[in-house]
């Protein structure tokens, strides 16, 4: 949970500037700040949400979940992906429509923009803490790619949910703007539709990936041409026939290899040698905690 810590940062952010956004659209009327409101707290509840499932994950193997607690953790993104798309993107969405239909407008607007900056400033802390980790999992590997190959949903929800609050207070501090420039109401309600609009997209996105992760992906080709070439290169085997692997959460992989042992070895010679390259493959990919290693014939 320490490596986590960018969850407790976001968590404690989006709850303080829910309660200042909340307080704005009471004093303003504002639609779009009221859609700001219920982004944060939809933000906070996805934050609970992914750090009930790193800690759910951390659970050792029991009788019940023999292969470990590991998918919790996908489970739970995937939750929180859904989350954001209903609860918020469609709930702001929504807000923008009523306020087209039926359109309200405050003359005040010092306690939007005063709780816009505020939010700004306060959602800049946390994308830094979040992309600092960000960066530290993609060393040089691109931007995007790093999104769509990361194997640990938490990192990735807690930037783009950062990066999409910050459009998102851009275009609300628009729609306010706008709105108080042309003494026109209805800029208000389209931001809140803006804003519901690109939650629902980021949201698209997440689920897209923690739906991947949940049900299953292997790791590299590069890393599998290592451990097969890790396994062959013991004196006891033949080659390696087939290998199959999934990731069971961010930090444990499963392996399954299916390798061809020499016709002349002893049942003990054989045992000895999987004991030997299930040792040499954990020390060198301590990600691999489980490895299976079947004889079969060639």
């Amino acid at each position: 949970m320490k490596s986590r810590s960018f969850l407790f940062v976001a968590l404690t952010v989006d709850i303080l500037i829910a309660l200042s956004k909340f307080v704005a659209a009471g004093f303003t009327g504002s639609s779009s700040m009221l859609s700001e409101g219920i982004h944060s707290v939809i933000d906070a509840i996805s934050q609970l949400m992914l750090i009930w499932g790193v800690k759910s994950s951390k659970r050792e193997p029991d009788e019940i979940r023999p292969f470990g607690y590991g998918k919790e953790l996908y489970f739970w993104s995937f939750m929180v992906s859904l989350v954001i798309f209903i609860l918020g993107g469609c709930i702001s969405f929504y807000e923008g429509l009523m306020q087209l239909n039926k359109p309200e407008f405050s003359q005040s607007q010092t306690w939007n923009y005063v709780i816009l900056a505020v939010a700004f400033a306060f959602n800049t802390v946390s994308l830094v803490t979040a992309l600092n980790v960000f960066n530290k999992h993609r060393g040089r590997k691109p931007f995007l790619k790093e999104i769509t190959d990361s194997k640990d949903p938490s990192v990735i929800i807690a930037l783009l949910g950062d990066v999409g609050d910050l459009i998102c207070l851009v275009v609300a501090f628009a729609g306010v703007y706008l709105g108080h420039l042309f003494n026109n109401p209805y800029y208000d309600g389209v931001a809140s539709m803006t804003i519901g609009t690109i939650m629902i997209l980021i949201s698209l996105l997440l689920v897209r990936e923690s739906k991947s992760l949940l049900m299953g992906e292997p790791t590299s080709r590069r890393t599998l041409r290592k451990v097969v070439a890790l396994a062959e290169a013991d004196s006891a085997v033949i080659k390696v026939k087939k290998h199959f692997s999934t990731y069971m959460g961010p930090e444990e992989i499963l392996l399954q290899l299916h390798t061809v042992f020499k016709d002349n070895l002893s049942t003990k010679e054989i045992t000895d040698a999987i004991e030997r390259i299930t040792k040499n493959i954990k020390i060198q990919f301590p990600r691999m905690k489980q490895i299976f290693i079947e004889p079969v014939a060639k």
